[in-house]
């Protein structure tokens, strides 16, 4: 796993709540979006996590999204250790294992750290990231954060977040 000192360059990409329609210079995307963009993949915002590319894997990133809307902004930011591990797709069966490890841990309302465990927890289970470049890595975020034409991303449509935040289950 990589470290936060790793990720020092990137540290000023910040991971926002919702998705994004693109991100301002200050990086601005949820997880998901900026886990796309390190992947090597176009940036593309995500509204569910079906719409990921397939080498993602859904029970995980369902997990990485539900984290990021609903913690604080500091507790948000703790969620870039997992940006390069969350392209780890595996078979059915091991997508269902992680599915099912999610649930059993989740069943209760947990805080934010507990619920950060149960996702090193699934992330532990099944196939594992290959791990790009830091190098690489920054310049692909570096590359989408020069590109933005606002300084600060915005929220892509706000009345889906909402209606999201209602139908989606949270585990």
């Amino acid at each position: 796993m990589a470290t936060m000192d790793e990720f020092d360059h990137i540290l000023n990409w910040k991971l926002k709540q919702g998705s994004h329609a693109f991100p301002g210079r200050d990086g601005g995307t949820c997880i998901n979006e900026a886990a796309i963009v390190a992947a090597g993949f176009p940036y593309q915002p995500v509204r569910t996590v079906e719409t990921m590319p397939d080498c993602f894997s859904r029970p995980i990133c369902r997990l990485a999204m539900l984290l990021n809307d609903e913690a604080s902004d500091e507790e948000r930011q703790q969620l870039m250790l997992f940006v390069t591990r969350l392209a780890c797709a595996d078979s059915a069966k091991v997508e269902w294992e992680r599915e099912v490890y999610i649930t059993q841990h989740l069943r209760h309302r947990k805080g934010f750290r507990s619920r950060l465990a149960v996702l090193e927890g699934a992330l532990a289970v099944g196939r594992q990231a290959d791990m790009p470049a830091v190098a690489d890595v920054r310049s692909r975020l570096d590359a989408i954060q020069t590109s933005a034409k606002a300084r600060t991303s915005v929220a892509d449509h706000l009345k889906f977040s909402k209606l999201k935040d209602w139908l989606v289950p949270s585990f």
